[in-house]
């Protein structure tokens, strides 16, 4: 049973995000990179336990591809890209408008994603933690088209109803990860554009797909609604080319599931295809990917006398129990 949250606590922590925020806001976009680069060393230097999870991350994912010193550049670059990131989250509300968001925005790639806008019917929008994955569903928002973007629920209320107002600035809407399944259904049902981050852990339960050569747990929902409700499947990005304050957005693929066999296997086949369209992604520039967060952190199930022989988690310790 979940302990009743401390009220008092929960406000005063989102008084003090407020301040921070409005104290962040004044500062322009250079002041505000200042900011972030210091802070970016100052957690690559604290947070011991992600920079560990991401160094073997990274030597999981390309092996001899970079060596010790080049994976550790690398990570220090994810600390400094999120940090950037997060402060140009703060800025986006003032900088990118129907009569400006072509002064910091290239796009690539977006034609026939309008035509399919255009034409009308559900579509999911996919993305994953790379670039400036919260600048998309603000984007179709300003473009007219805004999305109903799935994302877990805070446990904070306060600070969850102030980023929930932030992010449906343009018109987007939040759907709770959790719960949220028949808003989802009336969604795509309406003809709406549904939007996830496609490469999160899914349990040990979920759909095992391959993601850099290796079983990454994957959530079949997405698949499932998509083949459902008959709702292509847009991969897009949003990956920072500078300097300064500057994005390529852009849609590498399209998947209809029209175009897939019609058996039991389309589930499966369709999550990997959209996993490895953002794999792809993550090669072009790996430093802009997260590689904090455990992508791999569940792997299936071991059977017969094999599993009894080797460890019930293969994964170096170091990630079995980060957040």
């Amino acid at each position: 049973m979940k302990r009743p949250r401390n009220r008092i606590v929960d406000y005063s922590v989102y008084l003090l995000a407020r301040l921070l925020v409005c104290i962040l806001q004044a500062l322009s976009v250079e002041q505000s990179y200042v900011l972030a680069r210091f802070l970016a060393n100052l957690l690559y230097h604290i947070d011991k336990r992600h920079r560990i999870v991401g160094m073997e991350n990274l030597n999981a994912a390309f092996g001899d591809r970079y060596n010790e010193a080049e994976r550790d550049q690398l990570v220090r670059g994810v600390y400094e890209h999120f940090c950037m990131m997060l402060m140009e989250i703060l800025h986006i509300p003032r900088k990118l408008h129907p009569e400006t968001w072509r002064d910091r925005i290239t796009l690539v790639g977006h034609e026939k994603v309008l035509d399919r806008m255009l034409t009308g019917g559900p579509v999911i929008l996919l993305t994953g933690h790379f670039g400036n994955w919260e600048m998309a569903g603000y984007l179709f928002g300003v473009f007219g088209f805004p999305p109903h973007s799935v994302a877990r629920t805070l446990d904070n209320p306060y600070l969850d109803r102030f980023l929930r107002k932030f992010r449906e600035r343009t018109g987007q809407k939040m759907v709770p990860k959790d719960g949220g399944y028949e808003q989802m259904i009336e969604t795509l049902r309406s003809g709406g554009v549904l939007s996830f981050l496609a490469d999160q852990d899914a349990g040990q339960n979920g759909l095992y797909v391959d993601f850099f050569g290796r079983p990454a747990s994957t959530h079949k929902a997405i698949a499932l609604l998509a083949i459902e409700h008959r709702a292509p499947v847009v991969i897009g990005y949003a990956r920072r080319i500078g300097p300064g304050f500057r994005y390529e957005v852009g849609c590498p693929a399209i998947i209809d599931p029209a175009d897939l066999a019609g058996t039991a296997d389309d589930v499966r086949e369709l999550t990997q295809r959209f996993t490895t369209e953002l794999e792809h992604l993550i090669r072009r520039d790996p430093g802009q990917y997260l590689w904090l967060h455990r992508r791999w952190k569940h792997q299936p199930k071991k059977r017969g006398k094999k599993a009894k022989d080797e460890p019930a988690n293969p994964l170096p310790e170091s990630q079995r129990n980060v957040q």
